[in-house]
């Protein structure tokens, strides 16, 4: 089997998604991550494809190894990581319709049908009250945790967070009996990170996400020697060189790899084994819903190294809640995301309702402030 085209197509300006045509009928879907997607774009389709077009889906090693060489004279690692990851993504699907067998075949087997999900809510600002109703909902609805994203991105120690205020909130509308994260993007000074952490701890919350910028090893790892709580680290890590730096490092005491951030499942099962081999507990950063879910849910199925409840996204995402591009619903049930049993990914995608919703240019550019980064 050979690759014989490849796509990559924007959809609703936001999501970009990797498609490869083969000359044995089977088509390959991969999602990049979101942020950059017309980089996304241009990456795959100028810089990928020629190392793609003629090769076997099962040359996935020989190709990552090239698309990091090529990435690596061609602009920053992170960047172009993200591209690579939806490449990465819809060989391993391709590998897994070939063989008529899901991706978790492929990398271990099956040891759970289900992977526990936590609500992680992307919105800022909210008055205390309200998100304490906003976690009463998402407990009812059978999550187990509840993940708040809070101070004021973009600044550091700002007077008007009311992260400390929005837990108490909780606890007093939700009680304890649901996990409370917090995570403020990089948002704290050291001291100030100590300070607010102890009264976190406290009030029994379950991590604190990325409390200084995420370079500062040394602050991250003054903050974990000094809090009981655990810190939560990860998502802007790419390579399993990043993330060997950010354990020995910053020490974290959980690690939050990203499958279309790393580059794709290739480099995913890399990181696993280098964070696993150094003792660090991993849970996934996921804010997608279909081809990140998805991986990451293959990931986890063979593996006793994600213990926790995993990332779940549930703002409004258009492709899921505004005329699906699957035909066949993925989605939460009762605080659990199922590991799909169809063959690669498992997901039905709509090409043609793909196509239509693609463009090929930029929209005005988003203000990313108030968003999980």
């Amino acid at each position: 089997m050979k690759i014989t085209s490849v796509e990559c197509l924007v959809l609703d300006d936001e999501y970009p998604y990797v498609i490869l045509h083969t000359d044995e009928g089977f088509t390959g879907f991969g999602e990049c991550f979101r942020r950059a997607p017309y980089v996304s774009k241009v990456a795959v389709e100028t810089l990928f494809a020629p190392l793609l077009l003629g090769k076997s889906p099962f040359d996935s090693e020989e190709i990552w190894d090239a698309m990091l060489k090529a990435g690596s004279v061609a602009g920053p690692t992170g960047a172009l990581l993200t591209a690579a990851a939806g490449v990465d993504l819809a060989l391993w699907d391709l590998k897994g319709k070939a063989l008529g067998t899901p991706i978790y075949n492929l990398i271990g087997g099956k040891s759970r049908d289900r992977i526990r999900v936590y609500a992680s809510s992307l919105v800022r600002g909210m008055a205390p009250a309200e998100e304490a109703r906003r976690v009463a909902h998402f407990r009812d609805q059978g999550f187990s945790g509840y993940k708040m994203h809070s101070a004021i991105a973009g600044k550091i120690d700002d007077p008007a967070d009311q992260t400390v205020e929005t837990v108490k909130a909780i606890r007093k509308e939700a009680g304890y009996d649901i996990d409370v994260l917090v995570d403020v993007n990089g948002a704290y000074s050291v001291h100030h990170a100590i300070e607010i952490g102890r009264e976190l701890q406290d009030l029994g919350v379950f991590h604190f996400e990325e409390p200084v910028h995420i370079r500062n090893l040394e602050g991250m790892a003054l903050i974990a020697d000094a809090l009981d709580m655990p810190i939560a680290s990860g998502e802007n890590a790419f390579t399993r060189w990043d993330h060997l730096k950010l354990i020995t490092e910053g020490r974290p005491d959980i690690v939050q790899p990203d499958v279309v951030k790393v580059g794709g499942i290739t480099e995913f099962l890399r990181i696993e084994a280098v964070l696993t081999a150094h003792g660090a507990t991993i849970t996934v950063h996921n804010t997608q819903p279909y081809g990140s879910t998805a991986a990451h849910a293959h990931l986890i199925a063979p593996s006793n190294n994600f213990p926790y409840a995993q990332e779940y996204n549930i703002e409004e995402v258009g492709i899921r809640d505004r005329d699906s591009i699957l035909d066949t619903p993925y989605e939460v049930e009762d605080g659990f995301i199922r590991v799909p049993d169809r063959p690669g990914l498992g997901l039905d995608y709509n090409l043609e309702r793909m196509r239509a919703r693609s463009s090929e240019r930029p929209a005005a550019a988003p203000n990313v402030w108030g968003h999980d980064q």
